[in-house]
């Protein structure tokens, strides 16, 4: 159903397969299980950090209500799961002097014609210049670098599409990657020896060997910490939400909104300069 039905990704049904079968661990046979055995998942997940508990307990509630929407059930005995109180994380964040540390190192040694480091200055340009998520970019078919135009075809979570701008800098990059690249393959960042692409490990190995390289912590790095680096510095830079929205292929608008707590500082230094009050306040307390 998630597949044929909803159109998620490999990664989200491996996510929703490994949680009903911790589940299944605990209790026994999901199909059957009722309201207490459930309940007692609580206790035996306690040790999890919230977020996961969350995670795991929507997993449980859209199985049973697959059941009783196939018939299978005709009661959902998820009510009795634990409800964890949850607060979306904050993203980790990188300060610009971080991100241009980054840039600095891997355009030093891409300066040579390294496949190696060429290609992880194409990856890097992409992932902090465009947004884009892990998968979407070690995927990237070749097809979808267009030879004119400034954007490059995405297909998201879902198999959702977009299109993504391509900055000036990341378009120098991939002109290069391409001039080095394997010919026989598909894929833009094709693997070694094999037919496939680039995997998201390795990306993520290469990014926090750079930023070791580079003077950073590496735990700091990630490609997901580029990829907040990237909205959060649009934001900053004035870009309106719905736009960044739509960069980061967010199906719901709350899941971008996270972005808006790393620019409360300008959002605040805003109104104080720009709304009617703000701007009036100090010639009415004088004259009071």
């Amino acid at each position: 159903m998630l597949a044929a039905e909803r159109g998620a990704a490999a990664n989200t049904i491996a996510a929703y397969r490994r949680d009903l079968e911790s589940a299944e661990q605990q209790i026994g046979d999901l199909e059957t299980a009722d309201g207490p055995a459930l309940a007692s998942l609580g206790p035996a997940w306690s040790d999890l950090a919230p977020s996961s508990l969350a995670r795991r307990c929507s997993a449980l509630r859209q199985f049973y209500g697959f059941l009783v929407d196939e018939g299978i059930r005709t009661d959902d005995p998820s009510s009795s799961l634990p409800r964890p109180r949850s607060g979306r994380p904050l993203p980790r964040l990188l300060s610009h002097a971080e991100v241009e540390a980054l840039f600095a190192k891997a355009e030093d040694e891409a300066v040579g014609d390294s496949p190696a480091a060429v290609r992880l200055l194409a990856l890097l340009e992409l992932l902090y210049g465009s947004g884009l998520r892990a998968t979407e970019l070690v995927s990237l078919p070749l097809s979808a670098v267009p030879r004119d135009a400034p954007f490059l075809a995405i297909t998201g979570k879902g198999g959702q599409q977009r299109m993504v701008p391509v900055s000036n800098r990341a378009r120098s990059a991939l002109s290069r990657w391409l001039a080095l690249r394997p010919e026989k393959s598909r894929f833009l960042f094709p693997s070694r020896g094999k037919q496939g692409h680039l995997t998201r490990i390795r990306l993520f190995q290469l990014l926090r060997e750079l930023a070791a390289r580079a003077g950073i912590p590496p735990e700091k790095l990630s490609p997901h910490v580029l990829r907040h680096a990237f909205a959060t510095h649009l934001l900053e830079g004035g870009a309106d939400l719905r736009v960044l929205q739509t960069l980061l292929g967010h199906a719901d608008i709350a899941t971008t909104q996270i972005y808006t707590h790393v620019d409360s500082a300008r959002l605040v230094a805003l109104v104080n300069a720009r709304h009617p009050l703000g701007m009036g306040s100090g010639s009415e307390e004088s004259g009071g």
